[in-house]
């Protein structure tokens, strides 16, 4: 993409076809919109990360933030937002109720048109990687897909995006007339960012068309009953292949106990059978980003880092006292596990006895 000095004035693009007409105030447009997504209603966790890059980026520009949801019908929908927004939008309408890709595309396209915002940022969630290229073509721009940062550079913001599993970082400068549109990777930055205060919700109400929509919604998918998902454990203790027999990951299963953790794994454990694919932390996994992380027996291949970088406190033990992953640690043992390991357990269960 070509680079760009500066960014441009809000969009005062004209309203889409069938759209009512809407009239804006002033100050309603400009800054940074972070278009959010609701699971079972409640805030899905990744939504809450991308407010907080909204907050940044908008603080990095001397902009507002705002932010949407699109299709929650539920009382409160600026409930667990976080204070310090410039305004929070409902989207609502009858054919919003379940997602479609025709449905969302329209109503997000209404808004932004409405709002005005220079970015647009998304969490990068399933669902918005099924209709959010589609909304930023509407605006003849490309998604971003899947940052894990962003700084400002003449006014103007240049996201990073990672290449070949994470070990490359390129910089992306939109160009052309905005909003620029990109979405932001799980575990990039911390929710907890987003969390103070609260926010009154507008309802906005786009006008759809049920025969513009081609698709009729399903059940969602779902993992089977006893999946696990890592993503909303608050602890996770992780084994690698420095465990050596699969018979000794009940050493870091006790670990996991006496923390109240859930137990993870590096891709070789997993790739051996020895623990399930579920359970799998890395660029083929799952992304993570719990309050504490303990990396047992792991040696920080970028593999695994991309899946658990964003974690609060990261806890290295290892034997290799230069293992990459003593670089991204906060705290390291450089130790052989099989001692250290049940030395932790021991004076985590007299901690809570």
């Amino acid at each position: 993409m070509s680079a760009q000095d500066a960014m441009p004035a809000a969009m005062k693009n004209p309203e889409p076809g069938g759209a009512a007409s809407v009239v804006r105030g002033v100050g309603d447009g400009g800054g940074v919109l972070a278009i959010l997504e609701r699971q079972g209603g409640a805030w899905h966790r990744v939504s809450l990360e991308t407010l907080a890059a909204a907050k940044q980026m908008a603080a990095a520009m001397n902009a507002p933030t705002s932010a949407a949801v699109i299709g929650d019908a539920s009382s409160g929908p600026g409930g667990g937002l976080g204070g310090g927004l410039h305004r929070v939008w409902a989207v609502r309408h009858d054919l919003l109720a379940r997602y479609t890709p025709d449905a969302f595309t329209s109503a997000a396209e209404q808004l932004i048109r409405h709002a005005s915002p220079d970015i647009v940022l998304l969490p990068h969630t399933y669902q918005v990687r099924d209709f959010a290229p589609k909304l930023a073509t509407r605006f003849g721009q490309t998604l971003i897909s899947d940052s894990t940062g962003f700084r400002v550079e003449a006014g103007g913001p240049v996201f990073v995006r990672q290449l070949f599993q994470g070990k490359l970082n390129a910089d992306v400068r939109p160009s052309g007339a905005g909003p620029y549109f990109a979405s932001i990777q799980a575990g990039a930055f911390r929710a907890a960012e987003a969390a103070a205060g609260e926010s009154q919700a507008e309802i906005f109400s786009p006008s759809l068309d049920a025969a513009a929509i081609r698709t009729q919604p399903g059940e969602p998918f779902r993992e089977a009953e006893r999946a696990v998902d890592l993503t909303a454990a608050e602890i996770i203790v992780s084994v690698g292949r420095g465990i050596r027999e699969k018979e000794n990951i009940a050493i870091v299963e006790e670990l996991a106990r006496a923390l109240g953790a859930e137990l993870a794994a590096s891709r070789p454990i997993c790739d051996n059978g020895w623990l399930p694919m579920e359970r799998q932390v890395g660029s083929s996994g799952q992304t993570v980003a719990p309050k504490v992380y303990i990396a047992v027996g792991i040696s920080g291949a970028i593999q695994h880092l991309v899946g658990m970088k964003g974690s609060k406190t990261i806890v290295a033990i290892n034997k290799d006292p230069d293992a990459p992953i003593f670089e991204v640690a906060d705290y390291g043992i450089a130790g052989d596990l099989f001692e250290v390991v049940p030395a932790l357990v021991e004076a985590v269960r007299k901690v809570r006895s």
